[in-house]
């Protein structure tokens, strides 16, 4: 089934490409369903590769979903067009009085600051309060991830001695959640972070639950028990060649930052990187699609989130 986007969104051209279904607004006003409303916040500076990354993640359903993208308005986002922007994205006071089935926070390169420091900090704080009466359920990805565990339930954050970075080794500890369903006992995704979150805290909370866990990369999925929140400390929608572009980003302006561990044949960071995460990555969004948003929100959107 189709994934529902605007009609001149750049994504469009390359997800047709690899074959995905993408509908038109025109054609999908035509047709007699509701389609779930899921809401994008994408705080990343590479706006058009997340949104194509995550689009490429919703498409692979039976459901139709119209997406929304959101920006900070508090923040300027450098690294994309204002024309695109303009176009394709809406801004808090647009949507405030919106209801949807589904949000998603991305990451963002600020894990190192203060919650408190980041220029958008106090914005995202009002999205994430809003999104308790207006969403029925939130899917947090790596810093949106940390940003949310520490807003709704108080975990910290804390700094690593290394760079976690690179595709990393995970089991599943709770085989009975249906976000899982389907995965292997071990199964990798990748990072690419300098902070993570404070684990016995996690444990110790009983309004959440761990549900994937990595030896080398720590806490990777939790969600609250109510099946509202849902956070991955990760990256699983990064395209095959994403930590390379990072890897070269970060030596070319001078960084010592190591080879991704596990990611480049051989170390050879000569050497095509392979996507050894893709199926888990979909079943993860297809599962949290499926299971905690589809088959349990209200068919009247406007109870949504209440």
């Amino acid at each position: 089934m189709p994934i529902r986007i605007p009609e001149d969104l750049p994504a469009t051209s390359q997800l047709e490409a690899e074959n995905i279904f993408v509908m038109t607004e025109h054609r999908a006003i035509h047709q007699d369903i509701r389609p779930l409303r899921v809401l994008l916040l994408n705080l990343m500076p590479t706006k058009i590769k997340t949104e194509t990354q995550i689009l490429r993640m919703l498409s692979n359903t039976p459901l139709q979903i119209q997406v929304e993208l959101l920006q900070t308005a508090t923040h300027v986002a450098s690294n994309v067009s204002e024309q695109h922007l303009e176009q394709f994205y809406r801004t808090f006071d647009d949507v405030r009085e919106q209801h949807y089935d589904g949000l998603i926070i991305t990451g963002a390169p600020v894990e190192r600051l203060e919650f408190a420091d980041v220029d958008y900090w106090e914005e995202l704080c009002a999205i994430m309060e809003w999104s308790n009466s207006h969403v029925h359920s939130t899917l947090h990805i790596c810093w949106g991830a940390q940003a949310g565990i520490y807003y709704h339930y108080g975990v910290q954050k804390e700094e690593v001695p290394a760079k976690v970075f690179g595709v990393f080794a995970h089991r599943v500890v709770k085989p009975s959640s249906p976000l899982v369903r389907g995965f292997n006992d071990l199964f990798w995704a990748p990072h690419s972070r300098y902070t993570q979150v404070d684990a016995q805290a996690i444990a110790a909370d009983p309004r959440l639950e761990i549900i994937a866990e990595s030896d080398e990369a720590g806490i990777y999925i939790v969600k609250s028990t109510n099946s509202r929140h849902f956070f991955v400390f990760g990256h699983p929608e990064y395209d095959a060649t994403t930590l390379a572009d990072e890897y070269v980003r970060d030596r070319a302006k001078g960084m010592d930052t190591a080879l991704p561990a596990n990611y480049f044949p051989g170390n050879d960071p000569e050497a095509v990187p392979r996507n050894n995460w893709r199926s888990h990555a979909q079943l993860l969004y297809t599962n949290w699609l499926n299971y905690y948003v589809y088959q349990t929100t209200p068919y009247d959107i406007t109870q949504a989130g209440v």
